[in-house]
């Protein structure tokens, strides 16, 4: 199950999984698929959806908000077994910098993939700035409280350390991205109900 790849342009759903139940879910246009990597789009103005009843976390923190993707429309890249993803921003239709969102390895699914943010991220401004680090105290809390394991924790910080090595190599296998742009006439998808 989940094992074909998906076709350019092809509407897919991307499911973060807490407690072994949706929590956010949204629909994402598949830019490019070659098994080794995907890379998808997240439109402004897509519909997001959030589990219902208690999480351990509690809701999604993003239900304090119009539920739509408000900013430009990001790029997603993803790798298999990667304990990360890396997203382009743009402002103003140009790259504005690389978000280094960290989160558990996708899993394919039949209709798209399922991951779950672990708060951390790194953002790499497009300019060549130095990297800077986004949300630590909420991961060290998160940590803290018990929401992650001493396990999910030291691999969430072993990702981290995976892709400072690379920036720091000049490695940065996203780069080869730098000049993409989400096509002007590709349509907002439409919401993506629970369970479907």
């Amino acid at each position: 199950m989940g094992s074909r790849l998906f076709a350019a342009q092809e509407v897919i759903v991307r499911r973060e999984i807490l407690d072994g139940r949706e929590w956010m879910v949204y629909p994402v246009r598949v830019v490019e698929d070659t098994g080794d990597l995907l890379a998808v789009h997240l439109a402004q103005g897509t519909p997001l959806t959030f589990g219902t009843g208690p999480f351990r976390w509690g809701p999604h923190p993003w239900t304090a908000f119009e539920p739509y993707w408000r900013s430009e429309g990001v790029l997603q890249l993803q790798r298999p077994g990667d304990g990360y993803s890396v997203w382009a921003r743009y402002c103003g239709g140009a790259l504005s910098d690389w978000y280094v969102n960290f989160q558990e390895p996708m899993r394919r699914t039949e209709r798209g993939f399922d991951t779950l943010d672990h708060e951390l991220d790194l953002l790499i401004p497009a300019d060549g700035s130095p990297y800077s680090w986004k949300d630590e105290d909420h991961f060290a809390e998160r940590h803290r409280s018990g929401g992650f394991t001493d396990a999910e924790a030291a691999a969430v910080r072993g990702a981290a350390a995976s892709v400072v090595e690379l920036i720091e190599r000049g490695a940065g296998w996203w780069e080869d991205w730098r000049d993409w742009r989400a096509p002007e006439h590709w349509a907002v998808p439409g919401a993506v109900p629970l369970g479907r």
